[in-house]
This record gives structure tokens, C-alpha cells and sequence, in this order.
């Protein structure tokens, strides 16, 4: 029987492209403390990481009573940005994603799990927003761990799961996805179409679309089972 294997995925940049809303609720939080915002550039490169490090990395020497205000701000604007927008219309999902997410879990031995700088109320309104509920065994997000690329979230996945590290790939549009998946020795495939520019991933394969991605996993699992065998 073959094993499990299991595909983990960020989110944003990679699922979805929720650039406006990080943008809107990034803008609001700066706002709050009158602060000048960053410019776009800088924002979406700290895109994947968890807010208190993200904040510092775009203003290092924050107070850090200021930086919590500014976390909670943007999380109380991201929800409301939500609430009163179409999930579709300001994050949507990239061509192809619900489908290759359809297609890995009608396999029985596939499995399919989230690690996202996101909060867990972040990412439940997002997966409510798209209809996603059922798809993922295991979600990872930024309250209950260090922020990538601190291994903790995949380790966590692969405990939930019982599945291998060289049964694992994660999915990421960022540095910090790879350079976690290193970090918890699963192999990483990086998307072109997200935050960070594709050179700088270092990822152990590359796609350009998610009709891609299904060759991309085999590949990369197949070889680590060759190399086990």
C-alpha cells in the first residue's frame, strides 16, 4: 500500500493574492499611530511572517507596547475588511488553486494541510470565504507558534499527520516558506506568481502555474522515496 504523503501550503501569495486587504489593514494600523506606511514594495516582502516580526521588520525599534497595538489593529481591520467585502473581489483565489486542491485530495493517500503567518481568525474567515472547509487535516497559523521560517508549523503538521518529512512538500511564494521547509527537512516548491521574486527562493522546484503543481509534488516525493529505498 503506498504511504500517506502530505502537501502543505501558505497562503498568502500562494493560495490567494490578498495583497489589498494586507495593504488596506497594514495602512490602517500605521494610521492608528501615526506613522507613515512603508512603501508597497516593503510591505508585501514581509508578507508570510507573523505580525509582531513583521511590524518590527518594517519599523525596527518599535515600542513594543506600540508594535502590540499595531498587531491588534491590523487583525481588528483584516476582520473587518472581510465582513464588509467579497472574499472573491479583494482575495481571490489564483487560477487553478481550488482545482489543484480538488484534484490532490480526491487522491486517498494525499493529505492536505496550512502553514500561514495568518491568524487563526484570519484564516477562518478566509476558508469560510472561499468554501474551502474539509480540504485541510492540518492548519498551522501564527498564534500558536514562532514566526516562519521557524520549523514549528511543519513539525506540528507532520506530528498531526503521522506523515514522514521526506513524504512532505510545502508550497510557498516566499524565502521564509523555503527556508522553513529546509529548516524541517521537507522538500519545497515555490510559486512565480506571488511576493517574492522567484530567484531568490531557493526552492527544490519551481512552477509557473497550478497545473503544475501536481508533477511538481510526484516528483519531488518520488525522489525521496527512490533515495529511501
Amino acid at each position: 500500500m503506498p504511504e500517506l504523503r502530505l502537501v502543505i501550503f501558505d497562503v498568502d501569495g500562494t493560495l490567494v493574492d490578498s495583497q489589498a486587504d494586507i495593504l488596506a489593514a497594514m495602512a490602517a494600523a500605521y494610521a492608528a499611530e501615526g506613522i507613515t506606511l512603508p512603501d508597497r514594495a516593503a510591505v508585501l516582502s514581509i508578507v508570510g511572517l507573523s505580525l509582531p516580526v513583521a511590524m518590527e521588520s518594517l519599523s525596527p525599534g518599535l515600542d513594543p507596547a506600540r508594535r502590540a497595538r499595531m498587531v491588534e489593529t491590523y487583525k481588528d481591520a483584516y476582520v473587518a475588511l472581510r465582513e464588509k467585502a467579497r472574499m472573491h473581489e479583494t482575495s481571490p483565489l489564483y487560477p487553478g488553486a481550488r482545482a489543484a486542491l480538488d484534484r490532490l485530495q480526491a487522491d486517498p493517500f494525499t493529505l492536505l494541510g496550512v502553514a500561514t503567518g495568518k491568524s487563526r481568525r484570519g484564516l477562518d474567515k478566509l476558508i469560510e470565504g472561499h468554501g474551502l472547509e474539509g480540504l485541510f487535516v492540518t492548519t498551522q497559523v501564527s498564534d500558536h507558534h514562532p514566526s516562519k521560517p521557524h520549523p514549528a508549523m511543519l513539525l506540528a503538521c507532520l506530528s498531526e499527520t503521522g506523515v514522514a518529512a521526506d513524504r512532505a512538500v510545502m508550497v510557498g511564494d516566499t524565502r521564509f516558506d523555503m527556508d522553513m521547509a529546509r529548516a524541517a527537512g521537507v522538500r519545497g516548491i515555490g510559486v512565480d506568481w506571488g511576493y517574492h521574486a522567484a530567484d531568490t527562493l531557493t526552492a527544490d522546484a519551481m512552477i509557473g502555474d497550478f497545473s503544475e503543481l501536481d508533477a511538481a509534488v510526484d516528483g519531488l516525493i518520488g525522489q525521496a522515496t527512490e533515495q529511501d529505498a
